[in-house]
């Protein structure tokens, strides 16, 4: 895939890893939101990455 086509994958990604984090927290499952919010950290590292090399 190129770059302009990865992007809205990644805002996607980040948008539902959102969701699943706050039905998590209000679930009080720490450990799934744990893993949300580390998936949601690292698909908004990886979108800063791509956006550096524009």
């Amino acid at each position: 895939m190129n770059k302009r086509r990865l992007r809205p994958v990644y805002l996607v990604g980040i948008a539902l890893n959102a969701v699943a984090f706050a039905y998590a927290v209000t679930n009080g499952t720490w450990l799934y939101a744990g893993a949300f919010a580390f998936v949601a950290v690292y698909l908004v590292v990886r979108l800063r990455m791509l956006s550096a090399d524009t």
